[in-house]
């Protein structure tokens, strides 16, 4: 079965192909910088064993144009891998937020895009670009079912006690302010990667996803009980450019006595600070680069990081009563040594213990790197969104 699986961003749009059950991609591919001087479109194909490159400037005005470039990509030219969209049998879209009316992937009717379209206020930056690719794709894979994969889905089994927040209950029933949580589909890939390597499926894990967007979440048994993004992909911990957690007392004095507009409040705690905003940018190898040139700026920027992700293992160590495994993933968890050796350190207390050698042997797969006598497995996990909306849609498709 073709799965093709498309996650857009606020101006961006990658996608997979998948002749599901295989895990290895057909192909795979993106278009960048859509609507912005610099747009391009990526493509690579995959056939024994080797991979296949092309890369092609243009602008690209919208979404809708670039999943129509998408489709000439897989139908055109030397690098095509069907033959007409009739080919791709579903269409899997990445979704950010579902609010509680999903809470698993979901074939995609004119009442589910009535919901998707609801949630337009909460995610204003994903949901509508998720919905415009929707829309086209309908046109442009007429036969195919459109299946629908919601950030928000994993996190549905949080507990009441850990999802409200402790305002007055009419907020939660008339305007849905509550925990949400982000990063769902990630957190499931991994930790369901972590339950086959423990071996035991009642498990207790702390998923910690790594990339410009930053969350911890805490699993048992398979599901989520807790996590550190909110109401928003706002909160919990230091981003690329992101506060994180924040006290509001702040934004009320910055708009009292200085005047400062919500816009302006908006863009300070979401594209103005976290390694931004401390370091001096947002990319985290370019902080280990001036780390090592001296700056000191920058090497507070990592130590608050890791700091923020220590609090919340031992939050989430006392929430799960214990822990059987930590998981890095997602780009900094992936391939920073540095920063899981800096969250790791003075952890024995709860049994984490860090080998330096096999941390700094990491090799891009699923890896333990925990001492042999820890009590506490270390995994580092590649996270596989794509694999895993493709691998939903094919369980719901049968």
């Amino acid at each position: 079965m073709n799965i093709l699986v498309i996650n857009s961003g606020s101006s961006s749009l990658k996608y997979q192909l998948f002749k599901m059950p295989e895990k290895a991609p057909v192909c795979s591919g993106m278009a960048e910088r859509i609507g912005i001087e610099g747009s391009f479109t990526k493509h690579t194909v995959y056939r024994n064993g080797e991979k296949f490159s092309m890369e092609e400037p243009g602008f690209i005005a919208n979404h809708g144009e670039a999943l129509k470039k998408v489709l000439a990509l897989l139908t055109q030219g030397a690098y095509a891998v069907i033959a007409s969209p009739d080919d791709i049998a579903a269409v899997g879209h990445r979704v950010v937020h579902g609010g509680e009316h999903f809470s698993g992937p979901t074939i995609i009717t004119d009442k589910v895009k009535q919901q998707i379209k609801k949630l337009f206020s909460l995610a204003p930056l994903h949901n509508p670009v998720n919905y415009k690719c929707i829309e086209v794709a309908e046109q442009t894979f007429i036969n195919a079912r459109q299946i629908a994969v919601f950030d928000t889905a994993f996190h549905q089994t949080i507990p009441e006690q850990a999802y409200r927040y402790a305002i007055p209950e009419s907020y939660y029933k008339e305007y849905g302010i509550r925990v949400y949580g982000f990063h769902g589909t990630s957190h499931k890939y991994v930790s369901e990667q972590a339950i086959n390597w423990l071996d035991q499926k009642d498990s207790k894990i702390i998923s910690i996803h790594l990339g410009n967007g930053c969350s911890i979440t805490a699993i048992k048994n398979g599901q989520s009980i807790d996590t550190s993004m909110g109401f928003g992909p706002l909160s919990g911990l230091m981003m690329g450019t992101r506060s994180g957690d924040i006290d509001p007392s702040v934004i009320f004095h910055l708009m009292e006595h200085s005047g400062y507009t919500l816009a302006q409040l908006s863009n300070l705690v979401n594209k103005q600070s976290g390694l931004l905003g401390v370091g001096g940018s947002s990319d985290m190898r370019d902080i280990r680069k001036m780390v090592n040139e001296g700056n000191a700026a920058a090497l507070l920027a990592i130590k608050l990081y890791a700091y923020r992700i220590k609090k919340f293992i031992g939050a989430y160590a006392a929430v799960l009563n214990g822990i059987d495994a930590i998981v890095f993933t997602a780009g900094v968890g992936e391939n920073d040594s540095n920063m899981r050796e800096a969250v790791c350190s003075e952890l024995e207390y709860l049994g984490i213990e860090l080998d330096p050698t096999l941390n700094t042997a990491y090799n891009g797969e699923l890896k333990e790197i925990n001492t042999a006598a820890a009590k506490v497995k270390i995994l580092v996990i590649p996270t596989n969104e794509e694999y895993e909306i493709a691998h939903q849609c094919f369980g719901l498709l049968g």
